[in-house]
């Protein structure tokens, strides 16, 4: 997947619900953090009994983390959101190597666009049938060596941000 627009909490969590109900990925230890965050700070999105039922050990892991998934996708995309911040508090790797989140960032489409653009104006300056550029021809030759500092700030960036989450 590239670049993408607004995706909503609850389409972002349907996306990882695969990821995160897979065998090992989150331990009783932090769904038990993560239900209990929700249900003390927001008991608006998980009540007291809601978190019981939730935290119940006969059931099994893959069962109470998949039917609060649900739960909370029928809730709406606020308690989505705040599962999301849960899992980012409690295991900040993990909510890093979520599959919603390995989507190419709009920065680095705005530099490869950047870079196509720049492409095709020296592309039609050097254009030798063209006579009637004159002196913005010479102002454009100049501009990729101003521009280049820029673009090659936003790659450093990006692939900074890039190695950080791997």
């Amino acid at each position: 997947m590239l670049f993408r627009t607004y995706q909503s909490y609850c389409d972002r969590l349907r996306q990882d619900m695969a990821f995160l109900t897979s065998n090992g990925r989150l331990s009783e230890q932090l769904v038990d953090k993560i239900i209990l965050q929700l249900n003390r700070v927001y008991p608006q999105i998980l009540t007291n009994k809601e978190a019981e039922k939730f935290r119940n050990p006969k059931a099994s892991l893959h069962s109470r983390l998949s039917n609060l998934i649900d739960y909370l996708q029928k809730k709406g995309d606020r308690p989505c959101q705040e599962f999301y911040r849960a899992l980012q508090i409690n295991a900040e790797q993990l909510y890093n190597s979520l599959p919603s989140r390995k989507i190419l960032s709009p920065t680095f489409f705005l530099a490869c666009f950047s870079v196509a653009a720049g492409l095709a104006i020296f592309m039609y300056c050097c254009n030798p049938e063209l006579k009637s550029l004159g002196k913005a021809k010479k102002v454009l030759g100049f501009s990729p060596i101003i521009i280049r500092r820029h673009i090659s700030n936003i790659c450093m960036l990006y692939m900074e941000d890039s190695a950080r989450r791997q």
